[in-house]
């Protein structure tokens, strides 16, 4: 944004004023604050979820499954959780779609995703600084509206009738570019209109948007399917278009714009508030406009000061493999189930899809439970590398058995779930949060978007690796594949243990260090 530009009032919020006749209550503001960010990020993960879905029916499991009878076309929860397809779709199916049903299909599938995921990453450092330097509710807008076109233009392939390689790659690389836009900025948000006290519980159930994400993806891709895969990528695009919108509508992306001051900067509370404002501009750069109460001028900080804040590195190295295991199980469980025989039988492609959402549904525990957990005994740290440690068994016992029945896989799932999801949820918001309101920025930066971007780049690097070695490892079978991710979850808790250390130092009563991770512990603002 330009030096001398101006902030304003979203227009949505503007229309709804001067029908009201009033400005809403801060505690308004913030309801639909969490409201906006959660139907914006879910829009993001249900825009992600399509690759997976189309795996199997671009590169099509050997035809050796016996006939399958049709029950019905609709994914659950509108139809049966385990559906079987019709036997005239067998050919179709098995037939896969060039340059992905060759030999090396799993491989080049692998590709596309880690190119998403290498542009997702080094686009999020980018994103997060100017996230910090602009207008959050338009960098945000215009994420949303680009991610979604090209999100849409894969799916074109399909109708254009494309089979260069090249050509779904480049589709990926931009997706993953505009993507980036996405978490930094709905952290930052949600970051300027709550303080830190019960943050990570309010951040955890906030969270759930990345499982209903996946969850509404997966269902909205499964549901066209049958129509070409190619709807499968331009529906969730189109929604996501239409998340733009709202957020250009109704996001109020900082308190000052609608005449709050900053919160970060009167102990988590609103100390005022205007009625009846037609307008409220905020200078962005150059010269801060005195006239507007509680707004102070902020400037972003550069990527190196964010780096050097106490507990930054290691909650971005612990993400890396969080994320990478999170990730594989995002990208890569639909295909899995329908490679794996359940209680003895192969599941349909359409199965696959619906019982893979289950494990987002556990997800969704996992990111509260975490939440209130660290919240409670104030150990961001120790919460996390406890959730990563029991990941491992919950992980190994879903692999070996989650093949007795459908059930017991269900179960063993939303277990897994819990357990993957958690950390994962506690570390890119509650914890991205905190450290980018750190005490040592003393309140005259703005570094929200710029810390998450370092924090979930980082996480971002691992979930780009974890499907790319899994296109590979699957080839030698999927017990390499638990394996890997056995170690990438027990790295995550073991780069935390200088951390968790310092918190158990602290409950205990030692006083004479101050602890590494003192600023995830403070309270006061």
């Amino acid at each position: 944004m330009a030096t001398g530009s101006k902030r304003k009032t979203p227009p949505g919020i503007l229309l709804l004023r001067r029908i009201r006749g009033r400005n809403w209550s801060p505690k308004t503001f913030r309801y639909a604050i969490l409201l906006i960010t959660f139907i914006a990020y879910a829009c993001y993960h249900a825009s992600r979820k399509p690759s997976s879905i189309v795996k199997s029916v671009l590169h099509p499991e050997p035809s050796t499954k016996p006939p399958r009878e049709h029950i019905n076309t609709y994914p659950w929860p509108v139809g049966n959780v385990f559906v079987k397809e019709e036997e005239t779709d067998a050919d179709h199916v098995n037939k896969g779609w060039e340059p992905f049903n060759g030999k090396g299909g799993t491989s080049r599938l692998g590709e596309i995703d880690v190119a998403f995921l290498a542009c997702y990453s080094l686009g999020m450092y980018v994103a997060g600084h100017l996230g910090d330097t602009l207008d959050l509710r338009l960098f945000l807008t215009w994420g949303m509206i680009g991610s979604g076109f090209f999100v849409g233009l894969f799916g074109m392939g399909y109708f254009w009738d494309v089979h260069a390689f090249w050509f779904f790659l480049v589709m990926q690389m931009a997706a993953g570019l505009f993507q980036a836009t996405g978490w930094p900025s709905v952290v930052a948000v949600v970051g300027n209109w709550f303080g830190k006290r019960k943050r990570a519980l309010i951040m955890g159930i906030w969270n759930a948007h990345t499982s209903v994400g996946n969850i509404c993806g997966s269902l909205i891709a499964a549901g066209v399917l049958e129509y070409g895969w190619g709807w499968s990528f331009i529906a969730p695009g189109f929604v996501m278009s239409l998340g733009g919108v709202l957020v250009y509508l109704f996001l109020a992306a900082y308190p000052e714009d609608v005449g709050f001051p900053d919160i970060n900067s009167n102990s988590g509370k609103f100390i005022k508030r205007r009625r009846n404002i037609e307008e409220v501009d905020v200078e962005v750069a150059g010269e801060s406009s005195g006239s507007e109460p509680g707004y102070e001028h902020k400037t972003g900080v550069g990527l190196l000061q964010a780096c050097m804040i106490p507990g930054v590195i290691p909650f971005a190295l612990c993400l890396f493999f969080s994320k990478l295991v999170a990730y594989t199980f995002l990208y890569w469980l639909p295909f899995y189930l329908s490679q794996t025989p359940i209680g003895g039988e192969y599941m349909s492609v359409k199965t696959a899809l619906n019982l893979s959402t289950l494990l987002d549904v556990g997800g969704i525990v996992g990111g509260i439970f975490a939440g209130y957990i660290s919240d409670k005994f104030k150990a961001r740290a120790t919460t996390a590398a406890t959730f990563m440690y029991a990941a491992i068994p919950a992980m190994l016992v879903y692999h070996f058995y989650g093949g007795v029945s459908q059930t017991v896989n269900i179960l063993l799932m939303m277990v897994t779930g819990l357990f993957v999801n958690g950390p994962y949820a506690l570390i890119t918001t509650a914890v991205s949060a905190d450290l980018g309101t750190h005490k040592s920025l003393q309140g005259d930066s703005r570094a929200l978007a710029t810390v998450t971007a370092i924090i979930d780049g980082t996480g971002s690097a691992g979930a780009a690796l974890g499907p790319l070695l899994t296109g590979f490892l699957s080839t030698l079978g999927w017990q390499a594949v638990f394996y890997m991710l056995v170690v990438g979850a027990l790295c995550a808790g073991l780069l935390l243990t200088r951390l968790v250390i310092a918190e158990i130092r602290e409950k205990l009563g030692y006083v004479d260090e101050v602890p590494a991770s003192e600023p995830l512990l403070d309270e006061s603002r």
